[in-house]
């Protein structure tokens, strides 16, 4: 007969946490107080006069925001928003308690996946970094590894938003240089969603904008966070604070500044459009002050992200945050170690979008053997975040009873259904000695690179699949683009 279990907490995602209830309490305190009274600047007049009609004290730049303005935004963000992919289908759940992994957008170098040498990055990449991650199982949405090169300045961010998009049916991470390439990337997303209600219904990228730490909002970063608001684009709003250098060297410290920093962004977007999506978190570690570098591998990098997750939690916000990126410029055993550290850290600390998956040399160099590399400890670390399930199934007490001591479980039928839930490797070696040898002896980098360029020449990804029309479409905001750099930077004498 079955049992009736009540008063039971059923299998939950296990967590570590970092801060104590007070300490929460403290830091967000802290926080508040920050704005309150040392306030933070906003570069951009609109902003500024909503956040005065609001109850914000102005003077020149620098706005002092309220407690009761902090926490009228933190009670309109939605607490679970879906992004969706071209073709219409959902994508992913921004929420707290769901975790994504994915690269990260700008470095101004790539490893070229032929030579495996440093080289500017190409055009071409950014649909290659898109059609490897759609193919990678634990990489949950696609950012572009790095910032084209050969393209019309000031519009790399446009072609890798328009290249990538079409290349990937995963959730698509952009960012722009200013708000007219954001608003371009907005019209692509409506082209490839049907409309711009069709947009709303089902948006198909979040935008990545990113403050100037410390406290500055500056006008390019507030006017694609006031467009987005406006538009109902869901967005992260997020800073890239360096202990020691743009805030504190204290952790407690670095964590209420950096905390600060973002809630200007969510403030302003709520006071614009109640109900629209912010993430915010962002880049976290400290300047290492011997070498002068901001340091992607440092277990500071870890342990600042993780804790500003519970701080970000404790607002009620998804959060955005960091992992698998790593100081050394090639694939070895340190860029194993600082990645598997930082993935593992912000897998058990419940982050919603993870970014950087893929960083080298300090955030210098993309590199996409990296990434895959990555998504590989990605599944380790989800295999541990899954936990232990613990049933009447699951504890076999019958199988237990039946084999009894010195037998085995091989041919039991619950062996075989449960054998199947284990993590299964792709990169990891678990060969004999003997196959090892006979395979010619790879090492990980051997695995990875051969992994890599077998998903790069046989995964050929959604693209096909973009409607004629579409591409035609797109193609036409490009072009206008490219019109509108050239007519910005003719002479004016001349226009």
């Amino acid at each position: 007969m079955a049992t009736t279990r009540a008063n039971q907490i059923d299998n939950i995602t296990p967590r570590f946490a970092l801060l104590s209830d007070d300490q929460k309490q403290r830091i967000y305190l802290g926080m508040i107080k920050t704005l309150n009274d040392t306030g933070a600047h906003v570069h951009h007049d609109e902003a500024r006069d909503i956040l005065e009609q609001h109850g914000a004290r102005v003077v020149g730049e620098r706005v002092f925001i309220p407690p009761q303005l902090v926490r009228r935004a933190l009670s309109t963000v939605p607490p679970t928003t879906t992004l969706f992919n071209w073709e219409g289908e959902e994508s992913c759940r921004i929420e707290i308690g769901r975790t994504y992994f994915g690269p990260g957008p700008t470095p101004p170098f790539f490893i070229d996946p032929d030579t495996l040498e440093r080289r500017k990055y190409l055009r071409k990449d950014a649909a290659m970094v898109a059609r490897v991650c759609d193919a990678l199982p634990n990489i949950g949405y696609v950012d572009s590894l790095g910032s084209i090169s050969d393209v019309t300045n000031g519009l790399a961010d446009l072609y890798e938003h328009a290249d990538q998009i079409q290349n990937t049916t995963k959730p698509l991470m952009s960012w722009a240089f200013n708000v007219e390439n954001c608003r371009d990337e907005h019209r692509i997303g409506i082209v490839l969603a049907g409309g711009e209600a069709e947009f709303r219904q089902r948006p198909n990228f979040i935008h990545y904008g990113e403050p100037i730490s410390p406290l500055v909002s500056d006008y390019h970063a507030m006017s694609k966070c006031v467009y987005c608001a406006t538009h109902r684009i869901p967005q992260v709003y997020t800073p890239c604070s360096i202990g020691g250098a743009t805030v504190p060297a204290s952790h407690a410290g670095q964590l209420v500044v950096g905390l600060s920093e973002a809630m200007v962004g969510v403030v302003v977007a709520q006071l614009i459009n109640p109900g629209t999506c912010v993430v915010i978190g962002g880049v976290q570690s400290i300047l290492d002050m011997r070498q002068s570098i901001y340091s992607y591998g440092a277990p500071e990098l870890s342990l600042l992200s993780a804790a500003l997750t519970e701080m970000v939690h404790f607002c009620g916000l998804p959060m955005f945050s960091t992992s698998g990126c790593t100081d050394t410029k090639t694939m070895e055993a340190q860029s194993g170690m600082e990645a598997a550290l930082s993935i593992h850290a912000a897998m058990l600390s419940g982050a919603t979008f993870v970014h950087d998956n893929g960083y080298t040399e300090s955030g210098k160099t993309g590199s996409i053997f990296q990434t895959v590399l990555d998504d590989e400890i990605i599944g380790m670390a989800r295999a541990i975040q899954q936990g232990i399930v613990v049933n009447d199934e699951s504890l076999a007490l019958e199988q237990i009873k039946r084999v009894g001591p010195g037998g085995h479980y091989l041919y039991e039928d619950h062996t075989l259904e449960w054998a199947r839930r284990h993590w299964r490797p792709t990169l990891m070696d678990r060969d004999s000695y003997e196959d090892w040898d006979r395979k010619g002896r790879p090492a990980m980098r051997d695995r990875v690179v051969k992994k890599t360029r077998d998903i790069i020449e046989n995964y050929e990804g959604p693209a096909a699949r973009v409607p004629a029309d579409a591409r035609k479409q797109i193609d036409a905001i490009l072009a206008e683009a490219e019109e509108r750099v050239r007519s910005q930077s003719r002479p004016k004498q001349l226009q």
